[in-house]
């Protein structure tokens, strides 16, 4: 009687498919989230996450149960920074192209830092010098497309917060002249004359219907420059009022 044939051991051709198959959803997942949109410690924790779960099954046999792929499921959609990074990314796609004329134009410059979306004015374009008035003539295509910006119906559906900051350079205020009465606007520093004109700008937006109860205001006279004030062309860009889509932290 001869020997008994021994069985043949298990292929482990699978084991490659499925390494290819986690290393194709962990690109898909780098390709979804932008990662200058997110908190990279999150979407480090994905990838560890995929990384785990390829390494158990490849050494010692174990499969990727309904539980283990439910929670990290359940950890990606819970990610509040994914979905904030992803609507300030479009609000800013969608400011840049309402805005094309204007930044084209140097009368809007549209950024993103730690407090959120940045939409800044240039002060020399909406204002006259030691003035707070709004110079409607020659911006008032602007304003009315700031206008449709912060009544856009995504803004309004996310209960987004806004805050509208005015800046000077450190040259002493001067009086302002006032075209339309004929007087002269006085203000006892940079300080007021900021407030003023982050102030009058709501004021515009809000006759237009945006809602005011959204908005804060806030002067910063000239001590939050964005350039060095040694020159006049530093002085110029810190002359500006900045219109904020902020973040959560900011609120």
């Amino acid at each position: 009687m001869g020997k008994k044939k021994e069985p043949e051991k298990p292929s482990a051709a699978w084991q490659g498919t499925y390494g290819d198959m986690i290393t194709l959803m962990l690109c898909f997942f780098v390709m979804l989230y932008n990662p200058s949109e997110i908190d990279v410690t999150q979407l480090a924790t994905i990838t560890e996450s995929l990384q785990m779960n390829q390494s158990e099954t490849v050494t010692g046999g174990m499969s990727l149960s309904a539980g283990r792929l439910a929670d990290l499921g359940n950890t990606i959609s819970s990610l509040p920074s994914v979905e904030k990074g992803r609507s300030l990314g479009m609000a800013k796609k969608k400011a840049v192209s309402l805005f094309a004329p204007d930044i084209k134009s140097a009368k809007i410059t549209v950024t993103s830092d730690e407090r959120g979306l940045v939409i800044s004015l240039a002060a020399d374009s909406f204002f006259e010098p030691g003035s707070a008035r709004l110079n409607i003539e020659n911006t008032r295509e602007t304003l009315l497309r700031l206008s449709e910006f912060f009544n856009d119906k995504d803004l309004i559906e996310k209960n987004r917060r806004f805050r509208i900051e005015g800046h000077t350079d450190n040259t002493p205020v001067e009086d302002g002249l006032d075209e339309d009465s004929g007087q002269q606007e006085s203000y006892p520093s940079n300080w007021e004359l900021s407030a003023a004109r982050a102030m009058n700008v709501l004021h515009y937006l809000a006759d237009f219907g945006v809602d005011e109860e959204k908005f804060s205001i806030a002067g910063y006279a000239d001590k939050r420059p964005k350039f060095s004030n040694d020159t006049e062309e530093g002085r110029a860009y810190n002359r500006r009022v900045d219109i904020i889509i902020l973040d959560e932290g900011h609120f």
